[in-house]
């Protein structure tokens, strides 16, 4: 009778094996030279596409541009969830001027940074305009999860400063925000860049309804989650045993019933995580929440920063340096610009304004989005699409991952 040999080889479990020794590696190593937060973004993607590159018999990620389903699926889960963690470490809505600057990146920064991107995808790019402005959507969002040494600390812990806290605002908002412009992508690729056929419906559909609806299912879904914790019942309350795994099943409701009623889920999870959060405020579960939350935000971002740079060398062979300029344009010119011109100096000092600006990190909400669209439809110069956000993520992650510890000495003075 045949038995299976001893020692049989399993590139599942190598791939497992590479994986944990990449991300105690991108953790570890940055502490050998500095105290700081170590840069552990960028390592990873460095050392995933090494791995894939050096290591015998390791399989290389599915490629998004035939296989995107696992990508947007990952991404999505790992979204919604820093989502509602970066609500929830907001400890105070008051007052009503401390949000200016959110606003203003919002509904300036963000419209501003679009077009330009999408005119340098159509000039230097040679994209069309379809795919110009999906890129533009796509890598419109800022990250809430890579930037989180720029933003504020755990929930009761303070730390919001004005710029910590515009950072951390942003990126838990303008997630949603991009929605309706990747369906303003995705429309002009398939009907063409014609408003008349097309404008007055995605006006009313994909922004006002969307938008809409997913603020509203978020309040309802942090009202309703706060009563089953806090209140029911009042004398054996769920908050009490500290179990943070409540924190999932609520995004997970939350984010799937605001889909099913055709509203933007990424609003509606950050909205929740912001809702909650005024619940009992001072309830130590809130720390539980969030905690749980992040916990199983960094595992699910190690996994996509390591695939992506496995997924690099392949989208490698066909870099130009086209897509380098449009990567590098929009991380050292059009973030910053569109930050600073959208901020006025009654919003924020001068120094505050440059690092606010500065830092717009894109990651994984840019992953989920363009895998999203890819999944969706038929998209022309696809390449071209994964090359420049892929280099942008990586290109991205670099600046704060080696600069955040001198930015934030400087506010903090």
């Amino acid at each position: 009778m045949e038995t299976d040999a001893f020692f049989e080889f399993s590139t599942y479990h190598l791939t497992l094996a590479v994986a944990g020794c990449i991300v105690i590696l991108a953790r570890w190593f940055p502490r050998l030279v500095s105290s700081r937060e170590p840069a552990a973004a960028p390592l990873m993607i460095l050392l995933g596409a090494a791995a894939v590159l050096t290591v015998p018999g390791l399989p290389a990620p599915p490629d998004p541009r035939s296989a995107p389903l696992l990508w947007e699926v990952v991404a999505e889960i790992t979204v919604i969830v820093a989502l509602f963690a970066a609500g929830m470490r907001v400890d105070s809505l008051g007052p009503p001027r401390k949000w200016g600057p959110t606003l203003r990146l919002l509904v300036i920064g963000m419209p501003l940074t679009i077009p330009a991107v999408a005119l340098l995808g159509v000039v230097l790019g040679g994209l069309t305009v379809g795919s110009a402005l999906l890129l533009a959507a796509v890598l419109a969002p800022t990250d809430p999860v890579l930037a989180a040494d720029v933003q504020i600390g755990p929930p009761q812990e303070g730390q919001e400063h004005p710029v910590r806290f515009a950072l951390t605002t942003e990126a838990a908002l303008n997630d949603g925000l991009a929605f309706p412009f990747v369906y303003l992508g995705l429309l002009v690729i398939a009907q063409g860049l014609a408003p008349g056929d097309w404008g007055l419906r995605w006006l009313l559909e994909d922004v006002i309804y969307r938008i809409s609806i997913g603020a509203a299912m978020g309040w309802a879904g942090a009202w309703l989650l706060g009563q089953i914790p806090f209140n029911l019942p009042r004398e054996t309350r769920l908050a009490d045993t500290g179990s943070g795994v409540i924190a999932i099943a609520g995004v997970f409701l939350c984010y799937g019933s605001t889909e099913l009623v055709e509203g933007y889920g990424f609003i509606a999870v950050a909205a929740m995580g912001l809702s909650l959060r005024r619940i009992e405020s001072e309830h130590h579960y809130h720390r539980h929440l969030h905690d749980f939350s992040e916990s199983i935000e960094d595992a699910l971002t190690a996994l996509l920063l390591i695939a992506l740079g496995g997924l690099l060398p392949a989208l490698a062979a066909d870099l130009t340096w086209n897509h380098v300029a449009i990567a590098v344009l929009l991380i050292v010119v059009l973030r910053p610009l569109a930050g600073w011109v959208s901020l006025t100096a009654r919003a924020l000092a001068r120094s505050d304004r440059a690092v606010v600006a500065v830092y717009g990190v894109r990651a994984i909400g840019s992953i989920y989005y363009l895998a999203y669209a890819t999944s969706h439809a038929d998209l022309p110069h696809i390449s071209d699409l994964w090359i420049i956000t892929a280099l942008t993520i990586f290109l991205s992650t670099i600046l704060p991952g080696f600069s955040v510890g001198w930015s934030m000495d400087r506010i903090g003075r």
